[in-house]
């Protein structure tokens, strides 16, 4: 198993166990790129350096937070780990809330929750089946990457994991004034009989949610523009959607995804990439050095 992201302790009142946190999420993109000179084709490299003394090693390299303009004070990294704050290995619960009380704006990065070990089981267990059983949600603080975080513990959805879910969360102070972005738009009165059909629509496109049938099309694509540009062969590029027909109103549009979505749909098989031509590539700075 790989190395807990943070491990320590869940406080609730009296009752503590010993807990270990796992990242949920990983990065499973397989294609990066590197900087690289357009007339040379060789890699770009950064390095830090001063005016004075130019590069400057990374042991060297402090950090510094400046009080006056041009003025700072050094932070060493032994002081930060050595900061007094105890939720850097206790997760004191402050309070408990109701699952559905949290916005899904709110929520960050999750992260499996696992006992310390199997003497911290049995605690871990009844806790587990008592935010289950009330639907509540405990929120606590816990300290990591150089600041605290708000995390709120909960049952996994499905009832069969043993385990438990922890979601970093963002502040209230972090999240834009929603009034700012919403106030603008334009007051209207729903129509009933379209506000059927969006319901009728929504309806027939309703399906139990599998996260397994969507996939980064975007990675797909990087993945054939790179092969064909190392094998030096046409590249896939997406011709210009074809103008669709004026429809006269919301009505129209609404009658006809209802009526005419369906059928549509059949004829064009999913994950269908329409659209492609292929064009052929330039040669590449490195091709043309080597020629």
């Amino acid at each position: 198993m790989a190395r807990p992201f943070w491990s320590g302790q869940i406080q609730i009142s009296l009752v503590s166990f010993g807990v270990k946190l796992f990242p949920a999420t990983e990065a499973k993109s397989e294609i990066r790129f590197h900087q690289l000179s357009r007339r040379t084709g060789e890699r770009i490299h950064h390095q830090k350096f001063t005016a004075d003394e130019g590069p400057v090693e990374k042991g060297e390299i402090v950090k510094g937070y400046e009080y006056r303009k041009g003025q700072y004070v050094t932070i060493e990294p032994e002081e930060i780990e050595h900061l007094r704050i105890p939720s850097r290995h206790t997760l004191a619960v402050d309070q408990f809330v109701n699952e559905d009380e949290i916005p899904p704006s709110f929520v960050e990065k999750p992260y499996f929750v696992t006992p310390e070990s199997d003497a911290q089981a049995e605690a871990f267990a009844v806790v587990r089946k008592a935010l289950q059983t009330t639907k509540k949600v405990a929120l606590g603080k816990i300290a990591f990457g150089g600041r605290e975080h708000l995390v709120a513990i909960a049952p996994p959805a499905d009832d069969k994991l043993p385990g438990m879910m922890a979601y970093v969360m963002r502040y209230a102070e972090e999240l834009r004034d929603p009034a700012t972005y919403f106030d603008d738009i334009k007051k209207v009165s729903v129509d009933e009989d379209q506000l059927s059909l969006a319901k009728e629509l929504i309806k027939r496109k309703s399906a139990k949610f599998v996260p397994d049938k969507f996939k980064d099309e975007y990675e797909v694509a990087l993945k054939e523009l790179v092969k064909a540009k190392v094998n030096n062969e046409p590249l896939p590029t997406e011709e210009p959607a074809r103008k669709s027909a004026k429809v006269i109103n919301l009505m129209d549009a609404l009658r006809k995804s209802v009526h005419g979505g369906a059928e549509s749909a059949k004829k064009a098989p999913a994950g269908s990439r329409k659209g492609l031509t292929l064009v052929k590539p330039k040669p590449t700075a490195k091709r043309r050095k080597s020629a």
